[in-house]
């Protein structure tokens, strides 16, 4: 095994090396206390100033406008697929729609139409998911109760790098694997969603924009956990919540805005991350395959293949020999896999690319 690892799983991802750093200083007393994070009251003063400035960090980077809350809440992403719809679907005659663009979407519609009528209004499952649509394609129901979209398909490595128009009606986005990768118009989203662990901590929580307007919305009887509203108004602390994710949340928030210099400065980056291994692709001379139009490539998730199911057996653990890790796709779909996220160094990238380039002259 090489001296230097480098990460590149799908989540739970790496995250920042001074985050993880600070965070094992204070592992076992935080801020002198003599007690861990996991072991400080959810109640106490230190874990309120945890929430406040992960909260304030997010909508710095964001540029979070008036109106919106900010909940961090347990389940990850995957309850949120519930969540949404049991918050935003109340009231008769009233259905959701939905714009599919890879694995996510196809099960965040899938749990949403256990709470009631979620429509499909575009697949990219004929072509089998390697691009967004076109405007014109995904027509809304100005009726609807919102319109839901995952803005990174982790798994195909498909990617919106503009808002779908919908309207007066309520966007509401899956935002797990670019969640804060580049500078977004909040403004433009009902609901905006990321689970943690690819992005911004590890896993157990995840992090919900939600526009006031939309707070309020859930039928009598939702359980208090699963309600918007009880979670607003007791700020995220309507029981214990998972407090060293939310305590590395502000860890990476942190980094993002004082040593990379905010999102504008983590776009041009990620994408110069991304463009490397995209142009490896590209200039192999049809060796390597990617999966996606190039129009939609995620900077996040960069998928492609090899001639053959054996060569990409061979390259995956011959990467694992040097080093770089975790490179195998999702089991549904296979080929490779390199996930980039915000906390991913360039120098990662550019080991990456270099190994694709010296494997190819070998086996080319």
């Amino acid at each position: 095994m090489a001296n230097t690892v480098y990460n590149f799983c799908a989540g739970p991802a790496t995250l920042p090396k001074p985050a993880l750093e600070q965070a094992r200083d204070e592992l076992l007393s935080y801020q002198g206390t003599g007690m861990s994070v996991m072991e400080i009251s959810h109640r106490s003063k230190w874990a309120a100033d945890i929430i406040a400035e992960a909260e304030e960090n997010i909508r710095t980077l964001l540029g979070v406008p008036s109106g919106y809350t900010v909940l961090f809440l347990h389940g990850g992403a995957t309850l949120q697929f519930s969540m949404v719809p049991m918050n935003l679907l109340g009231g008769a005659g009233k259905h959701a729609e939905y714009i599919i663009t890879g694995s996510w979407g196809v099960k965040a519609q899938k749990e949403a139409a256990k709470e009631g009528e979620a429509r499909v209004i575009w697949s990219g499952k004929d072509d089998n998911y390697v691009r967004t649509p076109k405007p014109a394609e995904a027509a809304v129901s100005p009726d609807a109760a919102y319109v839901h979209f995952t803005s990174n398909e982790t798994i195909q490595g498909v990617e919106f790098f503009a808002e779908p128009e919908t309207g007066d009606v309520p966007l509401v986005c899956d935002a797990s694997s670019d969640f804060l990768a580049r500078p977004v118009p909040v403004e433009r989203y009902g609901v905006l969603y990321a689970g943690a662990q690819k992005n911004v901590g590890p896993a157990g929580a995840a992090v919900v924009i939600i526009r006031d307007d939309l707070i309020g919305k859930a039928p009598e009887g939702l359980p208090s956990l699963l309600d918007y509203k009880v979670m607003a108004e007791n700020k995220s602390l309507y029981n214990t919540p998972p407090m060293f994710t939310i305590y590395m949340i502000m860890l990476s928030t942190r980094w993002a805005l004082k040593d990379i210099g905010g999102l504008k400065a983590m776009e041009e980056r990620n994408r110069k991350k991304a463009n490397m291994l995209y142009d490896a692709i590209d200039g192999s001379g049809g060796f390597y395959k990617g999966h996606a139009e190039a129009a939609f490539r995620s900077i996040m998730n960069v998928t492609w293949r090899l001639p053959s199911e054996d060569l990409e057996a061979q390259f995956l653990k011959e990467a694992d020999a040097a080093g770089l890790l975790q490179l195998k796709g999702h089991r549904s779909v296979g080929g490779l896999r390199a996930s980039i996220y915000n906390a991913m160094p360039v120098e990662g990238v550019e080991a990456l690319r270099d190994f694709m380039t010296e494997f190819q002259r070998k086996n080319g």
